[in-house]
C-alpha cells in the first residue's frame, strides 16, 4: 500500500511495482489528518488481515531562522513529519501485536542528529522521531515488532531539487563521497530492515550520508 495526499503522485511507482510482479494499491490520505490516517491504517490491516511492515517517509520543510520562524511553520512541520509517524505507529502496533510480527522503519534525517541552521522545526521533528522509535523498540521487541530509523543525508529528491546550485555544491564539499545520495541508497537499506535478515536489529539509527557526519 502506497499512501500520499495526492494519489496521482504514486501511480507511476505503483505501476512499476505491478510490472515487476508485485501487488500494490494506492490510498490518498493527508497524513496531517490524524483521524483519517489512523482509519486508513486500520482499513489496510482489516482488508489484508495483517500488517507486517510500516515505513514512515512523509516530510515537508518550512525553513527559516529561529527568530523569524512562525508558530504555524513550526507546528505544521511537527504535525506532518512527527505526529503522523506517531499516529501510524500506534495504529500499526495493534495488528502487528496480534500476529506477533512487525517491522517499523521511520525515515528521519541527519538533521535530527546534528541540527542545521534554519531548520529548528525540521530538526526537532526528526530528533523526536529518533527518540520515539527507540521507545517503540523497547516497548515492542518482546512482541516480535522491530523499530528502526534510517537517517539520510543529502539525497536527490524533490525537496533537495528546490535548493540552489550554490547550496548543493557547498553541501557536496561536506560529503566525503563527493556526491549526493540517491533514493535507491535509502531503499536498499529499508528493504534490508524489512527483511528476515534484520531480525535481530531494533532501536537503531542507521545513517546514510556518504560519510558527511562521520
Amino acid at each position: 500500500m502506497l499512501v500520499s495526499r495526492t494519489a496521482e503522485h504514486l501511480q507511476a511507482l505503483a505501476e512499476e511495482i505491478r510490472s515487476a510482479g508485485g501487488h500494490c494499491d494506492v490510498e490518498p490520505c493527508d497524513v496531517g489528518d490524524g483521524d483519517a490516517l489512523a482509519a486508513m491504517v486500520d482499513r489496510v490491516a482489516d482488508t489484508h488481515e495483517r500488517l507486517d511492515i510500516l515505513v514512515n517517509n512523509a516530510g515537508i520543510n518550512r525553513d527559516g531562522l529561529l527568530l523569524r520562524m512562525s508558530d504555524e511553520d513550526f507546528d505544521q512541520v511537527i504535525q506532518v513529519n512527527l505526529r503522523s509517524a506517531f499516529v501510524t505507529c500506534r495504529a500499526a502496533a495493534r495488528p502487528m501485536m496480534r500476529n506477533r510480527y512487525g517491522r517499523i522503519i521511520n525515515i528521519a534525517s541527519v538533521t535530527g542528529i546534528r541540527g542545521n541552521p534554519g531548520q529548528a522545526n525540521y530538526a526537532a521533528a526528526k530528533a523526536g522521531m529518533i527518540g520515539m522509535t527507540k521507545t517503540i523498540a523497547r516497548e515492542f521487541a518482546a512482541k516480535g515488532i522491530l523499530a528502526n530509523v534510517v537517517a539520510p543525508g543529502f539525497i536527490q529528491t524533490d525537496m533537495t531539487d528546490s535548493l540552489s546550485d550554490a547550496i548543493l555544491e557547498e553541501a557536496k564539499k561536506q560529503i566525503p563521497a563527493r556526491r549526493m545520495g540517491t533514493p535507491d541508497d535509502i531503499a536498499h537499506l529499508v528493504a534490508f530492515l524489512a527483511s528476515e535478515e534484520a531480525g535481530y536489529i531494533t532501536g537503531q539509527v542507521l545513517v546514510v550520508d556518504g560519510g558527511m557526519t562521520c
